[in-house]
């Protein structure tokens, strides 16, 4: 493959990991807003879903196409912007990886309250807490990687 297809892969995968990201986590905040417990029941299972299938893949192929352009182009791996962009993305990772641990537990939560028509335990609510929480620092470091990956400073 050349350079020009690995980069539109790169970009196509970044595009769709932040956006997949952004507009589950506008959905599934706003959602939680509503109170509606059916309407949460829905959106958990879906935000679930969503990053398991566009999410990780696009996780996944974002280091692989990322370190495949760096040998192609020829650029060193201690580049101050590259060692910037992993450091910030495994940050990210590291955010996000419990975030998917609380979205299916929130789900299962939100899934029995809205069959056994109940109210949302108030471990939801904690969990919905800390969901938003690792999403700020994950958020921020992927879009100073966008500025990273466009600018490449020296």
């Amino acid at each position: 493959m050349d350079y020009l297809t690995i980069k539109t892969l790169h970009i196509l995968s970044a595009t769709l990991m932040f956006g997949t990201g952004f507009g589950t986590a506008f959905y599934m905040f706003f959602t939680n807003r509503s109170g509606n417990i059916e309407a949460i029941a829905v959106v958990t299972r879906w935000v679930a879903r969503a990053d398991w299938w566009f999410t990780t893949p696009a996780v996944i192929i974002q280091p692989l196409s990322g370190f495949w352009m760096i040998r192609l182009a020829g650029f060193s791996l201690d580049s101050v912007w590259i060692v910037w962009s992993l450091g910030l993305y495994i940050m990210a990772g590291i955010c996000w990886l419990p975030v998917i641990w609380l979205q299916l537990k929130m789900r299962d939560m939100a899934t029995l309250a809205a069959l056994k028509k109940t109210t949302l335990p108030d471990q939801y609510w904690r969990y919905e807490k800390i969901w938003i929480a690792l999403g700020f620092p994950a958020f921020s470091g992927l879009l100073v990687v966008y500025w990273l990956m466009v600018h490449k400073p020296v």
